[in-house]
């Protein structure tokens, strides 16, 4: 990494730093495009405050607008910023003593993360791939045979998928759990699976997936994954 290199990673560091910027990004992790009156108050500052930190984090390419007649609107530059994020919430953990999630419970137990599931539920059904052997790989998957098939009979175009210039499957780090999660192409089509069957459901103000009562018995007996106390 050269001199180059390193200013663009402090100056982006910088720019993620500010509580008030974090909170706004955090925020914009459910993939909702947000209105700057919104992040205002997430963020717990003035408009004109709020403005000012949303320029900045758009300057570093962190966020993007999205104009809508009269209306702005921002989000996250992509699926590679929540990753990032998702990241620096694992290592902003003190590793040094036992890990206790301390996330609130519905959050913990389901929550989008960016365009895919995270969450105690995606880990389960992260690892559940993994030991069906759908999954091939380290980190960056590729479908086995039964595996693309058992995507299929969900709905899932995965030939489509693969047409996409983003990552087609990959591990991501979830915060909460400090285990892996499914991201991509193919943990976001999986959680579109998951809304249309109605397996799951989305709160309109918050990050957290609600499990339905069709949603738990598909969990058990398709995947094998009991849910208690949910």
């Amino acid at each position: 990494m050269d001199t180059q290199d390193d200013a663009a990673l402090s100056t982006v560091a910088g720019a993620i730093a500010e509580p008030a910027r974090t909170k706004m990004l955090c925020a914009l992790m459910d993939g909702h495009a947000r209105t700057s009156t919104e992040m205002a108050v997430i963020a717990e500052v003035s408009a004109s405050t709020a403005s000012a930190h949303l320029a900045r984090l758009k300057d570093e390419g962190l966020i993007k607008l999205q104009t809508q007649g009269r209306h702005r609107y921002y989000r996250l530059a992509g699926a590679h910023v929540a990753q990032a994020i998702e990241g620096l919430m694992v290592i902003s953990r003190n590793s040094a003593s036992a890990f206790v999630p301390n996330t609130p419970t519905r959050l913990q137990f389901a929550r989008t993360c960016y365009d895919h599931m995270a969450g105690s539920l995606a880990v389960q059904l992260h690892d559940h791939f993994i030991a069906c052997g759908w999954l091939k790989g380290n980190d960056s998957y590729q479908l086995s045979m039964q595996g693309e098939q058992a995507m299929i009979e969900l709905g899932v175009d995965v030939a489509a998928l693969r047409t996409q210039r983003r990552r087609f499957a990959c591990a991501c780090l979830d915060w909460s759990m400090r285990r892996p999660h499914l991201a991509g192409a193919l943990g976001a089509a999986f959680l579109q699976s998951a809304l249309r069957r109605e397996w799951v459901t989305q709160d309109l103000d918050s990050r957290a997936l609600g499990l339905t009562p069709k949603g738990r018995k598909e969990m058990s007996g398709r995947f094998g994954i009991t849910i208690e106390g949910q």
